[in-house]
C-alpha cells in the first residue's frame, strides 16, 4: 500500500507541476499580447484592453503563486514514511472515501482508486488526526470508520 502511497504523491506532484507551467505560459502570453498592443485612436478602447490584460496577469500570476505555495506543502511530505496515525502526510481509507492529507488538490486517482487531497487544515483532515485503523470519527455528523493509515 505504501506504493500505491508514492504514486499518489508523484501524480500530485505532477498536477501541481502542470498547474504552474499552464499560469507561467498564461502569464507570457497575456505580457506578450500587452506588449503587442498598439494605441489606436479611439483611446478608451486601448486603455480598457491593456486594463483587461493586466487583470489577466494578475490573476495567472495569484494562480501561480498559489500552486507554488501547493508545491511546497507537498515538498515537506515524505511519501516513504508509514503513518501510524492520520496526519500531515497521511493516507488515510475509509468507509465513507480515502484521503490524502498533503495539499488541497480535490479528487486525484491513482491505481483507479479515487482520492480526496486534501490540506492538513482541512475540517476533514483536523476531524481525522490522531485516529488510527478501527477508529470511527465524525465529521458533520456522519460517522468515518478508518480501514487502514498509511
Amino acid at each position: 500500500m505504501c506504493e500505491i502511497k508514492q504514486k499518489l504523491y508523484r501524480a500530485c506532484l505532477e498536477y501541481i507541476d502542470e498547474r504552474i507551467q499552464i499560469a507561467g505560459q498564461a502569464i507570457l502570453s497575456a505580457r506578450e499580447a500587452a506588449g503587442n498592443e498598439t494605441k489606436s485612436s479611439a483611446g478608451d478602447k486601448y486603455e480598457t484592453a491593456r486594463e483587461m490584460m493586466q487583470q489577466e496577469i494578475q490573476l495567472n500570476e495569484r494562480q501561480l503563486f498559489e500552486a507554488k505555495k501547493l508545491r511546497h506543502a507537498l515538498s515537506l511530505i515524505n511519501p516513504a514514511v508509514r503513518s501510524v496515525s492520520a496526519g500531515s502526510g497521511s493516507l488515510v481509507f475509509t468507509d465513507r472515501g480515502n484521503f490524502f492529507i498533503a495539499a488541497g488538490l480535490g479528487l486525484l486517482y491513482s491505481d483507479g482508486i479515487q482520492f480526496n487531497v486534501i490540506s492538513a487544515a482541512s475540517p476533514v483532515a483536523k476531524a481525522l488526526a490522531g485516529h488510527k485503523s478501527g477508529d470511527t470519527v465524525t465529521f458533520n455528523q456522519i460517522g468515518f470508520t478508518i480501514s487502514e493509515v498509511f
